[in-house]
């Protein structure tokens, strides 16, 4: 029996509209058939066919940007509150399909189904606060230098947002964008990780009740589901897109950046993660060995905020060395549907070769392997794409321990001092999240100093992953600068005005400036 008999996901792809052939192209309310391609997804779970999808070309592409041109000049005239109600309902409307969406997000990407729940719920959560965002488009009043003038600052729409999401959060990192841009005042244009399009479908069935039922205009909300057969840089290039969201690899976050830039546009670059948590004399390693493990194989460590390395105080390395080694041989892998599994398989078999590789490496410049490396293969796992999580001795400075490896591949890393930690924590090229576990007030809020971490996310006795809708997710150095989610990330969605309005019967210039005609 394959994992959609045996976990009912049948019944859960009806109930989400998920038909054997499926559409591409989604207006918010309209769907058409692309001109592309049939492209298939399959499920890492089991192997198995799920459904196919009918691919959007260039072609199909520039007509939906057409639409949400046209869609644009009226969402944006729509109140900021009201367009906060439509966000509020869509967040209700999720609630509905938590359980089957959250479940089509684990068997089509991998992870756990409390993960897939989980990813459901940072959708629900970014509704709420968009609600709340809506009625808090603020700017700024100032003091004019010059008599009976007023100054301020405010923030108009920007026009179609393009999402471009990776595999790894299906529907989450869409939703981050979306709701915000739609509080904004934008439309949204969405291309899922063509790994995934079941996902990106089923959302727009969700959502599309809510939009028709409040007369929402056409393209507003839209999909264009293909691969990067028919758009890729093109959608980076395209001038019509003012913002670019895009989430995926370094590589090709730099590409996408330098299009987006050749044309002035705004781009929000979600990146690689090469994420580390140091451990000191001072920590509860237990707590430490708990967050390690969840964000070490959560997702099968295909995270961009999975724990990569851990930076341990001498004194405790070996306890912390066999606590994590204890723990890695407790772990269930299995069929990520299985409520009783704890890692999943990753998403196919290309990054099981790329896990190998990394694994080779480590040994070749030095590295030890110390527990886990391999092919977990065998009854239930003919899918070919689950591996055993692996824990690694290194230096590093070794040129694989630089790179992100997308799996689950942790490596150990020994230091004397907190000021070596910190080095060697800032020492690579990525600079996304980071933790620190202590109980020494001293090292902890030195960690968090601008003589710390350097990573946009800091945490202390909590791991890298899992981060809250709440702050802005986001971070520096080769993992992209940009900023999405909450805070003030909002104000990356709009435009930002200077207004100086003179209320008097005379012209000062500013400075001082006399100018006399």
């Amino acid at each position: 029996m394959n994992a959609a008999d045996q976990f009912g996901m049948h019944d859960d792809l009806q109930k989400l509209g998920i038909k054997a052939i499926n559409e591409g192209i989604c207006s918010g309310t309209k769907w058409q058939t692309g001109h592309g391609d049939l492209i298939n997804s399959y499920s890492p779970a089991d192997g198995k066919l799920i459904a196919q999808v009918t691919q959007a070309t260039l072609e199909d592409y520039q007509q939906v940007v057409e639409k949400a041109k046209s869609a644009f000049v009226e969402w944006r005239k729509v109140p900021a509150p009201a367009r906060g109600e439509i966000v509020r309902q869509i967040g209700l409307e999720l609630r509905k399909y938590k359980e089957p969406l959250g479940k089509l997000v684990s068997y089509e990407m991998g992870k756990i189904y409390q993960e897939g729940l989980g990813e459901v719920q940072e959708m629900i959560d970014i509704c709420d606060f968009a609600v709340g965002q809506s009625r808090q488009l603020y700017g700024f009043t100032m003091h004019s230098e010059r008599k009976a003038h007023r100054m301020y600052d405010q923030y108009h729409p920007l026009g179609i947002v393009g999402v471009v999401s990776a595999f790894n959060f299906p529907v989450a990192v869409w939703a981050w964008n979306t709701m915000l841009a739609l509080v904004c005042g934008d439309v949204v244009l969405w291309k899922p990780s063509s790994k995934v399009l079941l996902c990106a479908i089923a959302v727009h069935q969700i959502i599309a009740k809510v939009l028709n039922e409040n007369k929402v205009p056409e393209g507003v909300v839209n999909l264009v589901a293909t691969s990067s057969k028919y758009l890729g840089d093109e959608l980076f290039s395209d001038p019509n897109l003012p913002l670019v969201s895009f989430t995926g690899s370094t590589k090709v976050g730099k590409k996408a950046g330098g299009l987006i830039g050749a044309r002035l546009g705004k781009a929000i670059l979600e990146l690689g993660g090469n994420n580390a948590i140091i451990v000191t004399e001072n920590a509860d390693l237990e707590m430490a060995m708990r967050a390690i493990v969840f964000g070490a194989v959560g997702t099968c460590g295909q995270r961009c905020t999975s724990t990569r390395r851990i930076i341990v105080h001498e004194s405790v390395y070996q306890q912390m060395k066999d606590k994590l080694i204890a723990g890695y041989q407790s772990i269930t892998i299995g069929n990520p549907l299985d409520p009783k599994t704890l890692v999943g398989p990753l998403i196919d078999k290309g990054a099981v070769q790329t896990y190998l590789d990394a694994l080779d490496k480590v040994t070749a410049q030095g590295g030890t392997i110390l527990c886990g490396g391999s092919i977990k293969d065998g009854p239930g796992f003919e899918s070919g794409c689950y591996v055993v999580p692996a824990i690694a001795e290194v230096k590093n400075h070794f040129a694989i321990v630089q790179d992100e490896t997308f799996a689950p591949l942790l490596y150990l890393i020994r230091y004397k001092s907190l000021d070596e930690a910190i080095t060697i924590h800032n020492n690579v090229p990525q600079g996304l999240s980071s933790a620190l576990f202590s109980t020494n007030l001293l090292e902890t809020e030195k960690f968090l100093s601008c003589e710390g971490s350097d990573c946009g996310i800091a945490n202390i006795n909590i791991g890298t992953s899992g981060a809250e809708i709440g702050g802005a997710f986001g971070g520096e150095k080769d993992t992209g600068g940009g900023r999405e989610s909450g805070s003030d990330a909002w104000k990356a969605y709009m435009r930002r005005q200077t207004n100086t309005i003179n209320y008097s019967t005379e012209l000062p210039l500013a400075q001082g400036i006399e100018f006399n005609v």
